[in-house]
Formats: structure tokens, C-alpha cells, sequence
């Protein structure tokens, strides 16, 4: 029988003397040896490579256990290695990012469980986020304080306008009424009616039954803003026209059909066979309308001619005309309305048939 093989000797690992030179032995009966043996052998199955160099090629640690070498931001670029610390680094990336290179990272969000003051920071927009928002808010602002502005203004238009002017136009009904009241022994000449006509002062009444007119103002000429917008009609004196007493001519008048007091509002309602009333110091002037022109250019001053242009007249009389702003507002154009003189009554006579109960 041949002799027994003897007991293979147990491999070598890279101990704590492997630094001499000489590989360690681990035998059973050095623990101390035994010891680092293991100790060593853990280290180089965790990937941990140690400072010692490796006797034996067949226990050098896998080429993937090797720790990789991670390049800088710099050399993953395309250039050199920035030496120095973060602020050198830093500086680097600027003036790069200032010469037309990549722009800046943006801010990393905040990580899980990071504290208050860090999401703060990550939230807080930039400083061109912050202009343009401000400058969006701003325009904002504006825009709705003109919408405000405009509304405001309708509304004063429409019916702000309305109650001054109303309340303004009445208030000159009763001094026009109170002036000839006052005098009741005083004898008008009645080849000078207009003795006591005056600019912008009313001397006259106005009466349309068919649209719920009663004592209307009727003042000398036609300024805006001392008669129209006072909520009185105005008589034209610019081309002059005729007055109620004259033997002949054209009684032209105009009002505001929008806004302030908007006396012709619903002049658009009249029908041929209407009555208009106009009330002086010492008569009743009744009129019968005859026709109506809906819209006409607000230079077409000719259709308060003595004898109107589009009219239904084609020869001298005692004629009244009425004018205002249309369409419904707005001021592009003109309505027409125009009558014949029917009855002539002193007021010492009464009222006529026209302003009698239920007439129209």
C-alpha cells in the first residue's frame, strides 16, 4: 500500500505580516494567526482592499471590488481638472457659463425630510420669476381699476346725470311758472312776446301727452352745458329760428334722449295725428305731428329750415320741429319729428282739447 499523502498545507492569506515579505500560515494551534487570517479574509470579501500588497495573485480582490475614480464636473465636461475646493469650483463654472457655456444647475429640490427653512429656499422663486410676476400683478390691478372706472362712469351717465338734471330742469318749470304768476296785473305786449326772453333762461313750456310730458323747460338757445345738460329742450338760435308767436317759420327745439334728464327719451313713439303743447306766458300753441325722419346726419342742419329739407312741407307755414341724439345710446346720427301749428288759445281761455284728461 503506498504511503499516505501527507496533509496539504492550508492556503495562504494576506495576514498582518504580510508587510514582511513572507506569506502567514494559519495552523490550528495559532489563534493569534488564526485570527488575522479571518480578519484579513473579511476585508477582501467586502471589497475593502488593504494598504498591504497582495503576495499571492490567486487572492488579489476582483477587478470590480476596485473603488472607481469619479471625475470632476470639470473633466466630465470636456476640461481640466479645476484644482482647489468647492469655491474654486464654483468660480470655474461661472466664468464658463459667462464665455456662452451651460447655464448654472438649477436649484435641486429639497430631500425627503428636509427641514422648513430648506423648502423655503426651494420654493422661493427667482428674481425674474418675482418681476414678472409683480409686473403681471400690476397690470392686473390696473386694468381692473379702469373696468371700475368705466362702470362708475355709465352708471354716472345714465343715471346720476339723470336725477341732477331732472331735479335742475323742474326746478326752472317752477320759476318759469312762478315769474308769471307774479305779475298777474302786468299787461304783456302781445306784439313783443318775447320781451322777456333771455340766453339760456327758459320761457316756455312743453307738453307730448302721447309720452307722459308734462311742463317741460324750454329754454333760449341750445348750449350744452348750461341748457341741454340741465335737462331742458333747447330752442336754436344758431341757425335762429322762428318762435311759437311769429306769423311764420320754423319753431326748432332739441333735447338730450340719454342721459341727463333725457327729455326726448321716447320722442321715437310719436304718430302722425300726436299732439304737441306749448305753453307761454300768454298762450297755448297746439301742434298736430305730421312725420318723422328716423336718422339723418347731425350736419344736415337743413331739416330745421323754415320750409324742412326731407319734410312733409312744401310751402311757408308755423311749423315745429323736433331733434335728438340716435340710435339709443349713442349720438351718431339724428331723429326728426315735425308738426304744423293747429290751435292758437290764450291762457286766459284754459287749457286746450290736447291737455284735457285722457286726451292725446
Amino acid at each position: 500500500m503506498p504511503p499516505a499523502a501527507p496533509a496539504a498545507a492550508p492556503r495562504a492569506l494576506p495576514g498582518a505580516r504580510a508587510a514582511a515579505g513572507a506569506p502567514d500560515t494559519v495552523g490550528a494551534t495559532d489563534a493569534a494567526d488564526a485570527s488575522d487570517a479571518i480578519d484579513a479574509w473579511f476585508r477582501t470579501d467586502a471589497g475593502v482592499v488593504s494598504a498591504d500588497p497582495v503576495l499571492d495573485p490567486a487572492y488579489a480582490p476582483a477587478p470590480e471590488a476596485v473603488p472607481r475614480s469619479t471625475p470632476t464636473p470639470a473633466a466630465a465636461d470636456g476640461g481640466a481638472v479645476v484644482p482647489g475646493g468647492r469655491a474654486e469650483r464654483r468660480k470655474a463654472q461661472r466664468k464658463k457659463a459667462g464665455r456662452g457655456g451651460s447655464r448654472p444647475p438649477a436649484r435641486p429640490e429639497p430631500a425627503a425630510g428636509a427641514g422648513r427653512a430648506a423648502r423655503r429656499r426651494a420654493a422661493k422663486p427667482s428674481t425674474g420669476a418675482r418681476i414678472l410676476t409683480a409686473g403681471a400683478r400690476l397690470v392686473g390691478e390696473l386694468a381692473m381699476t379702469v373696468g371700475v372706472l368705466l362702470v362708475l362712469y355709465v352708471v354716472y351717465l345714465t343715471w346720476w346725470t339723470n336725477i341732477v338734471a331732472a331735479e335742475k330742469a323742474r326746478n326752472e318749470a317752477h320759476d318759469i311758472q312762478q315769474s308769471w304768476n307774479d305779475t298777474p296785473g302786468q299787461v304783456i305786449d302781445p306784439r313783443n312776446p318775447g320781451q322777456y326772453v333771455a340766453p339760456n333762461k327758459g320761457f316756455a313750456l312743453l307738453y307730448i301727452p302721447r309720452i307722459g310730458m308734462e311742463k317741460q323747460a324750454i329754454a333760449e338757445g341750445t348750449d350744452r352745458g348750461k341748457v341741454l345738460n340741465n335737462g331742458l329742450v333747447g330752442h336754436y338760435t344758431d341757425p335762429k329760428t322762428a318762435m311759437p308767436w311769429d306769423a311764420q317759420g320754423n319753431f326748432a327745439v332739441a333735447a338730450h334722449r340719454n342721459g341727463h334728464g333725457e327729455p326726448f327719451r321716447y320722442i321715437n313713439k310719436l304718430k302722425p295725428g300726436d299732439k304737441l303743447v306749448v305753453e307761454t306766458a300768454t298762450t297755448y300753441f297746439t301742434y298736430t305731428v305730421d312725420a318723422d325722419l328716423p336718422q339723418t346726419s347731425p350736419s344736415h342742419i337743413q331739416v330745421i329750415d323754415p320750409i324742412p329739407d326731407k319734410g312733409p312741407y312744401t310751402k311757408p307755414g308755423r311749423y315745429i320741429t323736433l331733434t335728438t341724439c340716435t340710435p339709443d345710446g349713442a349720438s351718431t346720427y339724428r331723429l326728426i319729428v315735425w308738426g304744423h301749428l293747429e290751435e292758437e288759445r290764450p291762457r286766459s281761455q284754459g287749457k286746450p282739447d290736447a291737455l284735457l284728461s285722457g286726451a292725446k
